[in-house]
């Protein structure tokens, strides 16, 4: 039997990227999965295709992960569409950086709305879902420099050091109705975005890594299978760095 057969996970952020890897491997292991984004454009459309390819019921959503009208409206819907929700992965993310004394108010604002924000948006409006299902897996996708800090980053990490303390909060409020959250914090992964650095600057966060390469989204999915998965049924509170020993 697949580790989520009969699951239904929602993703927020899920149309490309380490999203989209949480996607795909858990449609793999059974998930029925409803994904969000800012919009549903060709990139959405594939994903979905690509999912519902797998033999899973998969449906993409637009929605603004910030907004908390949208997030609940998400919710609603997906509730109607597949009946339940047992996983919730808090993906959806963006860098603004820059240097404190530069970085601006909109600057600060936009990464604390889409990156923390959004995740209290949605764990708020599934907390009932769950709550009466007794029982369900809520993963926020941190970062190392949510443990660490990062020069430039001020904004970004403390939105990240923010889903951790969030995650481990809600583990204590919902682990008596079998509610777990945990949280994953990535180091340097090869995406899109890492993919436009230079190859002088990815050399050197090699070299910041004891195994020697970036990480891959499927390397980060894998930990996410782990905790949405009955494998982890006595794990909450929990960060598990994906980072290949870059922070220890």
């Amino acid at each position: 039997m697949k580790l989520l057969e009969g699951k239904v996970a929602l993703i927020t952020g899920a149309a490309r990227g380490i999203g989209k890897a949480i996607a795909l491997k858990f449609a793999a292991e059974g998930a029925n999965i409803a994904f969000t984004d800012l919009t549903i454009d060709e990139n959405g459309l594939a994903t979905e295709n690509e999912l519902c390819a797998l033999g899973v019921k998969a449906k993409g959503y637009a929605s603004n992960a910030s907004l908390y009208e949208d997030a609940h409206q998400v919710v609603n819907e997906i509730v109607k569409g597949f009946g339940r929700i047992d996983i919730l992965v808090n993906n959806a993310g963006i860098t603004r950086d820059g240097l404190m004394m530069r970085m601006s108010e909109t600057q600060w604002d936009a990464v604390i709305n889409v990156n923390l924000k959004s995740a209290y948006n949605f764990i708020h409006a599934i907390t009932p879902v769950m709550m009466k299902q007794r029982g369900g897996s809520i993963i926020n996708m941190a970062s190392v420099v949510g443990i660490s800090g990062n020069a430039g980053q001020a904004n970004y990490s403390a939105s990240k050091a923010g889903l951790i303390g969030l995650a481990k909060s809600i583990a204590k409020e919902l682990g008596s109705r079998g509610i777990r959250a945990n949280a994953i914090a990535p180091g340097f992964i090869i995406t899109d975005m890492t993919a436009a650095l230079s190859d002088e600057v990815r050399e050197e966060w090699a070299k910041q890594i004891p195994l020697r390469r970036g990480g891959t989204p499927e390397d980060v999915a894998n930990v996410a299978l782990f905790l949405a998965s009955d494998l982890s049924s006595y794990v909450t509170g929990q960060v598990i760095p994906v980072c290949g020993g870059m922070n220890m």
